[in-house]
């Protein structure tokens, strides 16, 4: 492995927290002959294949029992993830963590790698109009992709993340003959266009530059010139290229806006 040390940055669970937020405040109404409505509810949403669901109702053929699980409802998984080979960065490409308690060090993490996690959503009713007024207040939004901005890792920027929607179906689900319908199952099926980090890696911020100049290679010969480069800012704030009017390289932090100083001593004392 690239890592032999631990780390986790909860992205898959940051996604599956995305995708049931987007589906988590659908209501639905219901109206009597006239038109007037009657009753409103919030459709419930879990994490769960729909196997599981179903095999509630079975337990339950009337849904009348007081701890039985109601209809409607929805449910959501993970199908499956694959890698996506056409938004691939470059490996080498570094991605600055900004960290503001940090003065000596900065941290940063490899470009992120690609993945397409397919989700599919299950929308599960009594009845039939109950079914499609849930999907129509999902299916206007994807054409057929919905954008959110999201926060996956501190310090660093929030990204785009896709959610494409694929494909819908619907089926009516049967106990025993024709006559007796158990539930309405409507699934809709997306690609969320995602993205994994690795491990954040720390180096130390160089703040001095020191090189020696020597008229030739051998290890004993005498030093022509010495150069030195570090930052340099003035008691109120203000960039500097001079070296007698900066405050120590050692107060000056990263993300000031400092100026260079380059100090040139010429056959300086080696003694």
């Amino acid at each position: 492995m690239p890592s032999v040390n631990h780390f986790y940055n909860a992205t898959t669970r940051k996604y599956v927290a995305l995708f049931g937020t987007l589906f988590n405040e659908i209501s639905i109404t219901r109206d009597d002959e006239n038109g007037v409505e009657q009753q409103k509810m919030i459709v419930p949403i879990a994490y769960g294949p729909a196997q599981k669901f179903l095999s509630r109702i079975t337990e339950d053929p009337n849904l009348d029992r007081p701890f039985a699980m109601t209809l409607p409802r929805m449910a959501f998984e993970i199908n499956g993830m694959v890698f996506d080979p056409t938004r691939k960065l470059p490996s080498t490409q570094k991605i600055r963590k900004i960290d503001p308690e940090s003065n000596d060090a900065r941290g940063h993490i490899w470009s992120a790698t690609p993945y397409n996690i397919d989700f599919s959503l299950f929308v599960m009713t009594k009845y039939s109009e109950d079914a499609v007024k849930i999907v129509e207040q999902i299916v206007p939004f994807f054409m057929p992709e919905w954008t959110t901005t999201v926060k996956l890792i501190d310090g660093l920027e929030p990204l785009d993340i896709p959610l494409v929607l694929s494909s819908v179906s619907n089926e009516e689900l049967y106990e025993g003959n024709y006559e007796e319908r158990r539930a309405v199952l409507w699934t809709l099926n997306f690609t969320m266009k995602c993205w994994y980090f690795g491990p954040e890696r720390q180096r130390k911020v160089i703040k001095f530059v020191e090189s020696s100049m020597h008229t030739d290679t051998d290890v004993n010969s005498s030093r022509e010139e010495k150069i030195s480069v570090y930052p340099g800012l003035t008691t109120d704030g203000e960039p500097t290229s001079d070296p007698t009017e900066t405050i120590s390289y050692q107060d000056i932090e990263f993300d000031m806006d400092w100026g260079v100083i380059t100090v040139i001593e010429e056959e300086p004392d080696d003694g």
